[in-house]
């Protein structure tokens, strides 16, 4: 399992990955194409799963922090 969250653009490349392994890619970089991830786009031929960027972890993120938001203001409540 590689967990990539540098911020570093295409940090993670094929020659990185073992046939078979999960990918999480968490980093974002603003380049002059676009928004880009710390995963070069090649890994998804190697790596049984990728998490991409955008779009891989981020709605998660989002749907953990709302359940958080949530159970603070249940137990605030009491």
């Amino acid at each position: 399992i590689i967990v990539a969250a540098a911020g570093v653009a295409h940090l993670i490349t094929p020659d990185l990955v073992r046939p078979g392994a999960a990918v999480l890619d968490v980093g974002i970089t603003r380049t002059a194409a676009g928004l880009v991830g710390d995963v070069h786009p090649d890994v998804m031929n190697v790596a049984a799963f990728v998490a991409p960027m955008p779009g891989g972890v981020g709605p998660m993120t989002r749907a953990m922090l709302l359940m958080n938001v949530v159970d603070t203001a249940e137990r605030l409540a009491r």
